[in-house]
């Protein structure tokens, strides 16, 4: 998406943006085709974290968080929202949908914030986001797009030991 050149910070927010949708684009590209068995199937069983068990627990993770990112920022511009729940879905192409609705969702946030501004340097001004950190939404967004990349990256291996 482009943004007009009257909004501040308009060709990084594009970048931003861009990158992010490519990022997603990438990991639809991994699962397309992925048999609801595979997307289900536990191949980390020695994990903790109920968020790397299966492709599914992965992807439930990363679309959370992808609505959680944008959630954040609209909860620091005053807005009374809550964060989504997971939701397990039965197939890939379900979540390629779902991916494409969290593209769509962190679009809008910069469409209804135009005046929205990419860096803040007091640290007391910054976004809180609930694994403790505190971002600027410039920081918010390029964790966002390498969250996207490791949790790609994650799958592949998956894939391979599943011999896919």
């Amino acid at each position: 998406m482009r943004y007009p050149s009257s909004h501040t910070d308009a060709g990084a927010k594009s970048a931003l943006t861009d990158e992010y949708a490519r990022a997603i684009s990438d990991l639809k590209t991994v699962i397309n085709g992925l048999s609801d068995e595979a997307l289900c199937q536990i191949v980390d069983h020695e994990t903790k974290d109920e968020d790397c068990r299966s492709i599914q627990t992965i992807l439930s993770h990363v679309v959370r968080a992808g609505y959680g990112y944008a959630i954040a920022v609209r909860k620091w511009k005053g807005e009374a929202l809550d964060y989504h729940d997971r939701q397990p879905l039965p197939t890939a192409a379900d979540y390629a949908a779902a991916l494409d609705a969290v593209m769509a969702y962190n679009e809008l946030l910069f469409l209804d914030y135009p005046d929205l501004h990419l860096e803040e340097h007091n640290p007391n001004a910054k976004i809180n986001v609930t694994w403790g950190q505190r971002y600027d939404v410039e920081q918010l967004f390029e964790h966002a797009i390498v969250h996207i990349l490791r949790h790609r990256r994650q799958i592949e291996g998956f894939l391979r030991r599943m011999g896919i």
